[in-house]
């Protein structure tokens, strides 16, 4: 597996992560913990030392779960998890954003215990919470490093303006947010925003949350339980403009000699070697798949082919719903 810097002056890690969130939530409750572990063991096999959770994934079962299957492993594996998102446990729909300083310190100290490790690598903001100044949430976050609980702070779905504030008050070592060919908001400015401040970009949902694989080719392909069923993008006329797309990406991919969604991986890693996807999956095949777009080139023309079937605004919905979108950006 290559390696990536976060940052300038940041850690370095595998070139492609690790997304665990659907192994434990949001596409089914149905989960098999067996297989699970095992595909976190074969990620570090294969080199993949970048995992990504976060409390509010389950909430709290992922981590739990790598917690588990990372006993004896804390070596060979760079942890990022993420605090500030807040579930209502009488309404899992529901959300709501916390980022005050006494609750970062609650959440760091439940994460360290369920991970069960002494110091967490990567420790992102979830979201951007309007009521507390982001100098006042990096502050807290730079105490925690200094006590030795946390090694890098990252920030998640944060504007420019936010960044660039957070920068000031400490170094940020990541911005995570949602980029693949579907989704390219970060390029109107994240992307050269982080260029241009030494710091890394974690990009979450590469495979545009399983669209991009090609293997979802109607909404009943998705369990009853499945967030997707809900999301924009997933349903109606923007169900069949983006299969169209999708299709069109599948023929390129086809024509090279690999699957769409190493296609897909391979264009997003193409885009910076400031950039790291975390593609999610809880199943071994479609990690040693995933992986193995780590070793795929784009030519120029391969690039612009890829671009001219999938322009910027070619796909149809919103990312999320409309609540969704309010945490977004911010």
């Amino acid at each position: 597996m290559q390696q990536r810097q976060l940052g300038s002056n940041g850690p370095v890690v595998s070139a492609l992560g690790l997304g665990c969130m659907g192994m434990s939530d949001f596409y089914s409750t149905a989960s098999d913990e067996k297989e699970a572990i095992a595909t976190l063991h074969r990620a570090l096999e294969l080199g993949i030392t970048l995992l990504d959770t976060a409390d509010m994934y389950g909430p709290h079962t992922n981590e739990q779960l790598l917690g588990k299957a990372l006993k004896g492993k804390r070596d060979s594996v760079f942890l990022a998890t993420k605090f500030g998102i807040v579930r209502d446990p009488a309404d899992p729909s529901a959300r709501g954003v916390n980022s005050k300083p006494a609750y970062i310190r609650r959440s760091v100290e439940g994460s360290l215990q369920r991970l069960g490790v002494e110091t967490i690598d990567l420790y992102y903001q979830h979201r951007v919470d309007p009521q507390v100044p982001i100098e006042e949430v990096v502050g807290t976050m730079a105490d925690l490093i200094t006590e030795g609980k946390i090694r890098y702070i990252g920030l998640s779905e944060a504007s420019v303006a936010t960044l660039e504030r957070a920068h000031k008050v400490h170094p940020i070592t990541a911005l995570q947010t949602e980029y693949s060919l579907w989704t390219r908001d970060a390029e109107q400015g994240q992307l050269a925003a982080c260029e241009r401040l030494g710091i890394g970009f974690v990009a979450y949902s590469p495979l545009g949350r399983g669209f991009l694989t090609g293997a979802i080719q109607r909404s009943e392909d998705l369990a009853e339980d499945d967030f997707r069923r809900g999301n924009p993008r997933f349903q109606g006329e923007n169900f069949a403009r983006n299969l169209a797309l999708v299709e069109k990406v599948s023929e390129l991919a086809r024509h090279k000699g690999v699957a769409p969604s190493q296609l897909a991986l391979a264009w997003v890693m193409a885009q910076g070697e400031h950039i790291v996807p975390i593609p999610g999956t809880k199943r071994r095949r479609y990690l040693e798949e995933n992986a193995a777009a780590a070793e795929i080139t784009l030519s120029a023309q391969e690039l612009a082919a890829i671009e001219a079937v999938f322009p910027l605004a070619g796909v149809a919905g919103a990312r999320y719903t409309q609540v969704g979108m309010e945490f977004i950006n911010g």
